[in-house]
């Protein structure tokens, strides 16, 4: 396959072809159903004098028409199933031409707050989180968000290894997803698992061989009253009987199944998902390692959770007039059925946390697989100890478009802290989200919009985008304030990357000043490593007395009445601001 695109444009028109078959299948299926329907009415029509022929005709009718119901039911699957596969190579034709807006923008994930979340378009419309996210579970969502802002630093190589191998089993990926797209939740994962924790048995234990044997009772009456030999009357009794038993334990009965009819869908799915990650080898360690979770037993975490299913759809049937009240008094159905699903529980819910915290990785990490799929020109940075913090050749930012992307070299040691100047507009801003999204995909594993990388791992901190609170009644320099208090408590305790945007800027020139240059001084001073912007010329004479302060700037030029821009870092200060040029431009002023 030459690229992505080819591979989206080849799957697309392969699940077509499939889905095509699919629906064929499934107009079949409809019409054997009706002709089943149809000999079913011709055969109590014809037989109607024959009350004992007519029960069998009604008998195999019935068990026929459930057989083709469930293999319809199948077929049904596997038709949404390659919709969800052609939706989602579509998605990424259309995310590959810079259209993903319409996707979740994890809005909710929005902290003023955090290290740096709020300061780089993490989350939100046009984010980085909305660009790269494709997770199919709430859960999965959720926790690709917290990879994204856990700010960690270990087992960078490992997680590297880990979605650098999924990136290459795309099938896979796509498979996976899809099920999980399928899967319709009422109720979060959490809460089923607190609710399987949390639960009280209710049936008692006899009733599993007294149902058995009311079972095996009632056959042998309905048998004995076939040929004439036991009286309706005492299939009657028995029935009610049966009846009255079931509706002593009816409220507790209807309270399990008001809450398993919200789950059922969800284990239906998540038996099919750790299936798919069972019968799926992987070679890497973390990878290899969330798979055994699922494996180290004696049977299999599909076939456990795939028979759950199967008990509370079991127990959904009731609701079904025939299933409800013929089953309860011939064989006390539901109490036997509540059974099965309690005993499932005891000797299952400790486990289910771990499986379905399985699923959520691996749903959080094919997002991160797709996103190395999706750019294959990206690197993984190398690793160590013994390099620069960061240097890398060829620096973008991952959310511009490749054919108008201006790349940078730069190369900033530990305890080096950069002033960067420049004009409106020259590209400070965009470098800086550059920088830190450079160490946040490598802190994730991913790799990063460059040609070349060096990388020696360092957690983020940063001040860009400080607001006032009118709620909190706090003014803008003091929200300020409050964010660069918190970033000289937090490099007390550790290790931290500090990039900083135009500070200070809720004051006067001079005050701004001198305030810039102590606070400059106070992080040389602590070991500090950095990156700030601003429009003050003056804090660049910090550089004449601090040899661990190096000056970089983005320039301007107008030619012709016209302003360009190279958006080229380079050493040195800048000298050509361009804010009156712009003011006369835009006729604001004269």
């Amino acid at each position: 396959m030459n690229n992505a695109s080819d591979f989206y444009k080849l799957q697309i028109e392969i699940h077509s072809e499939e889905l095509q078959k699919i629906k064929r299948k499934l107009a079949v299926s409809s019409t054997i159903r009706l002709i089943v329907f149809l000999l079913a009415c011709f055969g109590v029509y014809f037989f109607f004098g024959n009350a004992k022929i007519v029960i069998a005709v009604i008998v195999l009718a019935i068990a026929a028409f459930v057989y083709l119901v469930s293999k319809h039911s199948g077929l049904q699957y596997e038709r949404d199933l390659k919709k969800a596969l052609i939706a989602q190579n579509e998605t990424e034709l259309e995310v590959l031409n810079r259209a993903f807006h319409h996707l979740a923008s994890g809005e909710k994930y929005k902290n003023p707050l955090h290290f740096y979340s709020q300061d780089i378009d993490l989350f939100g419309r046009g984010s980085f989180f909305q660009y790269l996210n494709r997770t199919s579970l709430e859960s999965g969502s959720d926790f690709l968000a917290k990879l994204f802002t856990e700010n960690k630093i270990d087992s960078i190589q490992t997680k590297q290894q880990a979605i650098n191998e999924l990136s290459q089993m795309p099938k896979w990926r796509q498979r996976f997803s899809a099920i999980a797209s399928l899967v319709k939740t009422e109720v979060a994962a959490a809460e089923v698992t607190d609710w399987l924790k949390d639960y009280s048995a209710f049936v008692p234990k006899w009733i599993k061989p007294v149902s058995l044997l009311f079972s095996v009772i009632s056959v042998g009456l309905i048998v004995l009253n076939y040929f004439d030999l036991v009286s309706g009357y005492a299939i009657g009794g028995w029935f009610f009987l049966g009846l009255a038993i079931s509706g002593k334990y009816l409220k507790k009965v209807n309270d399990l199944s008001s809450h398993t009819s919200k789950i059922q869908s969800t284990f239906e799915q998540f038996h099919k998902l750790i299936l798919e990650i069972e019968t799926q080898d992987f070679t890497t360690e973390l990878l290899s390692e969330k798979r055994n979770l699922i494996i180290n037993s004696d049977k299999k975490a599909s076939s456990i959770l795939k028979k759950f299913a199967k008990h509370l759809d079991a127990l959904d049937q009731r609701t079904n007039m025939l299933i409800g009240a013929v089953a309860n008094g011939f064989m006390l159905r539901d109490l036997r059925q509540s059974y099965n699903i309690e005993k499932w529980i005891q000797a299952h819910k400790e486990s289910v946390p771990v499986w379905f915290d399985v699923i959520t990785f691996f749903d959080a990490y094919n997002s991160l697989g797709n996103f190395v799929f999706n750019h294959p020109g990206y690197v993984f940075p190398k690793i160590s100890d013994d390099v620069p913090v960061l240097k890398v050749k060829g620096a973008g930012h991952p959310l511009l478009k490749e054919s108008t992307m201006v790349r940078n070299d730069f190369q900033i040691n530990s305890e080096e802290f950069f002033i960067v100047t420049g004009a409106n507009m020259a590209g400070k801003s965009t470098f800086l989200r550059t920088v830190s999204l450079q160490i946040v995909m490598g802190n994730i594993g991913l790799p990063v919009c460059a040609e070349k990388a060096e990388y020696n791992p360092i957690k983020l901190i940063t001040s860009m985008r400080t607001t006032d609170s009118l709620t909190d009644d706090e003014s803008y320099f003091f929200s300020e304030l409050k964010r660069l208090k918190f970033i000289v408590d937090e490099i007390k305790t550790d290790r931290y990357f500090i990039i900083l945007d135009e500070i200070l800027k809720g004051t006067n020139s001079t005050d701004k000043a001198i305030g810039s240059r102590k606070f400059v001084e106070k992080l040389v001073a602590s070991n500090s490593t950095g990156i700030i912007a601003t429009h003050d010329l003056s804090l660049c004479a910090a550089a004449e007395e601090l040899p661990e302060v190096k000056n970089y700037f983005f320039d301007a030029r107008i030619e012709n009445d016209e302003l360009f821009f190279d958006y080229t870092f380079k050493p040195g200060i800048c000298q050509n601001m361009n804010a009156s040029f712009l003011l006369k431009k835009m006729q604001i002023v004269d």
